[in-house]
């Protein structure tokens, strides 16, 4: 394709956009209404390189990766851009990491009101947005009803964030999950506890095309414009949103995708109902549930995991077993229900450490 050239005298349509977050320097994310010549024409109008295009069905058009290889600011090209008409959305390529805080019925039965003889999440879709999997652990023997690699050129290194999330909702065997004959749907978008937006996107479109009920995302970044649209666009079809609320600490900013409304912001508890010392507050966080050493699979035999993205999936295995008692619940109405049975913890109604409080399975399935 040859070198870039940049024309001369583009104008700042709006001013340079101050960036929060982690994101790559290199790159910009459009949304553009038109086809392959239109996204050409506007890489060559502002001197950028088309690095992937692709339909997404959850932004409802075409998602373009921009690269810049003149050394400009993200800030500046995304100004720039605004100038034109046919892009829609410009955003940065935001970074997210796994949120695993660095050994059996696992605790979180009893904690979460879930009878671990009676749990079952059969035939209920989970979609996992994570690290790639050990399929070789028995704990997931029949538990993957498919994959997709969103970053099929990143050889796979990791796989046991991926392997514990997916285990602790669905597992099979003595570390049995929340919710056994849950079908997971496994999409890996991680790898050395990284991803960026681009591939997050294309994870999630692939989650929304297998008609899935629950969406567990066990990661944390910047809150992205792209991100907000697709987790809307999900909510709108119905499946429910389950996210980490974030291991950074009582200080940190807001995590995201938990923060967006319509999303279940998950913090994590001990043994004891006792906060996680480095998880994040304000009041997006939603619920609590176990989420510190935990017993969980992880690559090929098993580990003591900590984090938030732990208790996301505690949580995304208790709304299988609702969907599975009452298939006809809607993700609202799931929500209202969690929200109104949770046992409060902390200061006396919602908050900002334990949101309602502990989730109580049993009490949000009898919340008809």
């Amino acid at each position: 394709t040859g070198p870039v050239t940049v024309p001369q005298g583009l104008n700042l349509a709006e001013p340079p956009r101050a960036i929060a977050g982690e994101f790559v320097p290199d790159e910009v994310l459009v949304t553009v209404d038109g086809d392959a010549g239109v996204v050409q024409q506007i890489a060559n109008s502002f001197g950028l390189q088309v690095r992937s295009q692709r339909q997404s069905r959850l932004l409802g058009s075409t998602l373009v990766r921009f690269g810049i290889t003149d050394g400009r600011p993200v800030g500046v090209v995304l100004a720039q851009l605004a100038a034109d008409g046919r892009t829609q959305r410009r955003e940065p390529n935001h970074i997210y990491t796994l949120q695993q805080a660095a050994g059996i019925v696992n605790y979180a039965f009893d904690r979460i009101a879930l009878d671990s003889k009676q749990a079952s999440g059969e035939n209920v879709r989970v979609a996992v947005i994570d690290t790639g999997i050990d399929d070789t652990n028995p704990a997931l023997k029949g538990v993957i009803a498919d994959q997709y690699d969103a970053m099929p050129n990143v050889p796979i290194e990791k796989r046991d964030h991926g392997t514990s999330v997916d285990g602790l909702i669905a597992g099979v065997g003595p570390l049995e999950g929340m919710a056994p004959g849950a079908k997971i749907y496994h999409a890996r978008a991680f790898e050395g506890g990284k991803s960026t937006m681009d591939v997050i996107l294309s994870a999630l479109d692939w989650a929304a095309e297998q008609n899935v009920r629950i969406i567990n995302m066990s990661f944390v970044g910047p809150k992205n414009d792209l991100l907000g649209t697709a987790c809307r666009n999900a909510r709108a079809l119905g499946m429910v949103l389950v996210a980490a609320a974030g291991n950074n600490g009582p200080k940190a900013p807001y995590g995201y995708p938990a923060a967006f409304d319509g999303v279940i912001a998950v913090t994590a508890t001990d043994a004891k109902d006792g906060l996680m010392p480095q998880a994040n507050r304000g009041a997006y966080v939603f619920i609590s549930a176990p989420g510190v050493e935990m017993v969980a699979p992880s690559g090929a035999g098993s580990d003591v995991v900590t984090g938030t993205s732990f208790a996301a999936a505690i949580v995304s295995g208790a709304i299988a077993n609702l969907i599975h008692a009452s298939p006809e619940r809607s993700a609202d109405d799931i929500e209202k229900a969690l929200a109104a049975t949770a046992k409060d913890l902390g200061p006396k109604g919602r908050d900002n450490d334990f949101g309602y409080g502990l989730i109580d399975t049993k009490a949000a399935e009898a919340a008809k």
